[in-house]
C-alpha cells in the first residue's frame, strides 16, 4: 500500500455497535446513503465513505481498483477498526469484493449490492460521461438547465438528475464539478472490468443483494460469485432496480439487518 488518500466519510450513527462501512457507486457519494445508512444504525455503527475522486474525498490521477481498495484499508486503519462489515454498491461493490479477498482479516462480513465479479459493458455510463464532458459550465445557469442539456445522450430523467448532484456552486456564483471528471472519464474502461483475479477468494459470510428489475446480477453469474465467495447467499428484491437502497429501502434495510442477526 502506498499513495493512499485520506477519504472523507459521514458517521451515520450507531456509536458502540459493530462497524459497517459503506462504499457508494460510480458518480455517487456518501450523501446517497444517508437515509438507508441511518436506518442501519439501529444494528451497526454506520460509516459511509466517499471514494477517491468523488464527493468530499481528495482527487488524484490514479483510479484503479487497487488504489481504491488501499484507500479503504488505510481509512479502516486510521479509524482504529480491527474488523468491519463492508457493504459496497456497484463500483463500491467491486472495491469491497477486492478488499475482502485480499485482506480477509479486516472484513467480518461482506455485503455486495447489485454487482457481480465479472466484466461489464457500461454503455450507459459512457454516455453519461460524454454528456458531462460536453457540458459548458461557463454558461450554465442551473442544475435544471444541465438536465436539459444531458437529454440528448441520457434518456432517463432520474439518471440526468443524479448526474447533476455532482455539480456545485463556486464562490463566484458559477458551477464546477465536485468529482474529478477527467480522472473518472479516463478510468471507465478499466472500471468496467472484473475487479477480482482467478485466485481471489473470501471464505467469510457474504450477502449479495440484487434488484429484480436490474440486469446487473443474473442467475448465470452465481457460479462466478461462489467461486470467489463460497459462503455467499443471494437476496433478490423484486421491486427494485439497480439502486435497491433507494428504490426499496425498507426491504433492503431488512435484508441487511437479517444478515447481521
Amino acid at each position: 500500500m502506498n499513495n493512499e488518500l485520506a477519504l472523507f466519510h459521514r458517521d451515520l450513527g450507531g456509536a458502540g455497535l459493530p462497524p459497517l462501512v459503506i462504499l457508494h457507486g460510480i458518480l455517487g457519494s456518501s450523501r446517497n446513503w444517508q437515509t438507508a445508512g441511518g436506518d442501519l444504525a439501529a444494528r451497526y455503527h454506520v460509516f459511509a465513505l466517499d471514494l477517491r475522486n468523488h464527493g468530499g474525498s481528495p482527487h488524484a490521477a490514479g483510479m484503479t481498483f487497487e488504489t481504491m481498495a488501499d484507500d479503504v484499508l488505510a481509512w479502516i486503519g486510521a479509524q482504529g477498526l480491527a474488523r468491519v462489515t463492508l457493504l459496497g454498491h456497484s463500483l463500491g461493490g467491486k472495491v469491497a469484493m477486492l478488499v475482502a479477498c485480499r485482506h480477509p482479516e479486516r472484513v467480518e462480513r461482506l455485503i455486495v449490492v447489485d454487482i457481480a465479479p465479472k466484466d461489464y459493458d457500461w454503455a450507459g455510463q459512457r454516455a453519461a460521461f460524454a454528456a458531462m464532458n460536453e457540458l459548458d459550465l461557463s454558461h450554465l445557469r442551473s442544475r435544471a438547465e444541465a438536465e436539459q442539456r444531458f437529454a440528448a445522450r441520457v434518456p432517463d430523467g432520474a439518471m440526468r438528475k443524479f448526474l447533476t448532484t455532482n455539480l456545485e456552486r463556486t464562490a463566484g456564483g458559477g458551477w464546477t464539478w465536485l468529482i474529478n471528471l477527467p480522472a473518472l472519464s479516463a478510468a471507465v474502461p478499466a472500471l468496467e472490468r472484473n475487479s477480482l483475479g482467478a485466485g481471489d477468494k473470501f471464505s467469510g459470510p457474504v450477502l449479495v443483494i440484487s434488484g429484480g428489475r436490474s440486469a446487473y446480477v443474473r442467475a448465470a453469474d452465481w457460479a462466478a460469485v461462489t467461486e470467489h465467495f463460497p459462503a455467499a447467499t443471494w437476496k433478490v428484491i423484486s421491486e427494485a432496480g439497480h439502486n435497491p437502497h433507494v428504490e426499496a429501502r425498507e426491504a433492503f434495510v431488512s435484508a441487511v439487518k437479517v444478515d447481521a442477526a
